[in-house]
């Protein structure tokens, strides 16, 4: 991983040269939760401009990183970053709180985050993801493998966003996945059995021949409705006597 990633970032540096400005790692890699056959490598790189030719520059390096199995680099201006904060306040969050720099100008450790947007853009994508699990699983028509692949590819971005669910409820951030759904169930009361069983065999820690799959989803399925509407009614309270 650290010979692909210095390598990626050589490659950045020789075709930005001086537009340049950072190269940051972020995600599972950065906080220690990466797993090779799961996670990608996710990198940020922070330019002076980017218009089509700072773009074009940049293409050749976003193909090969992306034939090497990973998402091309996220990329911003400074003054997006800014800008963009509050938009982004979970993905910035997260990567100021969790991310490595690997190269260049140490930019996040300054950049502020409005926590009010970041606990409304929890609060949302929650309740996206609990529609959109729901739109799936209809369409999966039934199928346990298709309901199967719909659990392990979201379980991920729940575990993550019950992770800043701790945190907009005044909670330390958490890094380790399990330890994060295990916090936010012993505070708001849920089965975080579901997010164990999937990230276990996402570990290899156990078979998916032993897991009683329509079990697995209807406990899954329950635990996020229970945090969609527990954070839904904490923060509703939470802004009472800022509106009164």
């Amino acid at each position: 991983m650290e010979k692909l990633l210095n390598e990626l970032v050589e490659r950045l540096k020789q075709a930005a040269g001086p537009n340049l400005l950072s190269v940051v790692l972020y995600g599972s890699a950065a906080s220690k939760q990466f797993h090779p056959r799961h996670s990608d490598l996710n990198v940020l790189a922070v330019m002076s401009s980017l218009g089509a030719s700072a773009l074009d520059t940049l293409a050749p390096v976003a193909s090969w990183w992306q034939k090497k199995g990973h998402p091309g680099p996220m990329v911003f201006t400074r003054e997006e970053l800014v800008r963009c904060s509050d938009m982004f306040a979970i993905e910035l969050l997260d990567i100021k709180m969790t991310g490595r720099l690997l190269w260049g100008e140490e930019i996040f450790a300054s950049l502020e985050v409005p926590m009010q947007l970041h606990r409304i853009q929890v609060e949302r994508e929650i309740a996206q993801g609990l529609v959109k699990l729901r739109q799936h699983y209809l369409s999966a028509g039934g199928s346990g493998r298709a309901v199967r692949q719909l659990m392990l590819a979201s379980v991920s971005t729940f575990a993550a966003l019950f992770r800043h669910a701790l945190l907009a409820l005044g909670e330390p951030l958490i890094q380790d996945r399990l330890s994060g759904i295990d916090r936010l169930a012993a505070l708001i009361g849920f089965d975080p059995g579901a997010f164990h069983t999937l990230l276990d065999l996402r570990a290899g820690r156990r078979g998916a021949g032993e897991i009683d799959w329509a079990a697995t989803f209807a406990a899954y399925l329950a635990a996020i409705e229970h945090v969609a509407g527990e954070i839904d009614r904490r923060f509703a309270e939470a802004v009472k006597p800022a509106q009164a």
